[in-house]
């Protein structure tokens, strides 16, 4: 089983999402805690990916066409960090 921690600043982006994308987000840690990571690349909508640059190290998956979830993962102890879920710019 994995752990999804939250960072404070997710705490706090979490606090003003719509309610939608909240629901989404919760549908998106229930994939992750049995399977892991590695199931949401098996799920086409979530669109997961390695992030560049700035990013490198951390991922990102989609929630809606807008929103995104960044986390990285710390696979040594069956752990994943989400740092951020926020609109995405473009």
């Amino acid at each position: 089983m994995w752990e999804v921690r939250e960072s404070p600043l997710c705490r706090k982006q979490l606090k003003r999402c719509p309610k939608d994308v909240l629901k989404q987000y919760e549908a998106w840690k229930e994939v992750v805690r049995p399977s892991g990571p590695r199931a949401l690349r098996k799920i086409p909508g979530y669109r997961d990916h390695a992030l560049r640059g700035e990013w490198k190290g951390a991922r990102s998956s989609y929630l809606s066409r807008k929103w995104r979830v960044l986390y990285v993962v710390a696979s040594d102890v069956l752990q994943v960090l989400v740092l951020e879920v926020n609109p995405h710019d473009y």
